[in-house]
């Protein structure tokens, strides 16, 4: 039966998935697949890549169900961006760098939501 649940501390996740990563697929997948998502098996270096984040989590879990897997977005620092970016140009920025954000309007997507105001 499967383990449920990580079974090593986070710091070792990003090690092992970031070796695999820039051994085994960034010589090939960029730029042709930049902003698709990759998901490796940490334990076995299997992968799968997919533009949905959770469609190749899903087909890596049919695959391995035992899988340990760590998440990257191909061309990217970051596999997700959390809170509002400065608008260059705009009454957003403010003079002490600090910046405004817009939460009444949806970014787009099938993640985007609309907050009540």
């Amino acid at each position: 039966m499967p383990t449920t649940g990580p079974r090593y501390p986070k710091e070792e996740f990003a090690r092992r998935g970031d070796a695999i990563y820039e051994r085994d697929i960034r010589p090939w997948a960029e730029p042709e697949h930049n902003g698709k998502y990759v998901v490796i098996d940490i334990e076995t270096g299997a992968y799968e890549i997919d533009p949905v984040h959770l469609a190749a989590v899903d087909r890596l879990y049919a695959r391995l169900p035992d899988a340990q897997p760590w998440a990257l977005r191909i061309g990217y620092r970051y596999t997700r961006r959390f809170g509002g970016r400065r608008r260059v140009g705009s009454e957003a920025g403010r003079a002490d760098g600090r910046f405004i954000v817009d939460l009444s309007r949806p970014a787009g997507g099938p993640d985007a939501a609309r907050v009540a105001g």
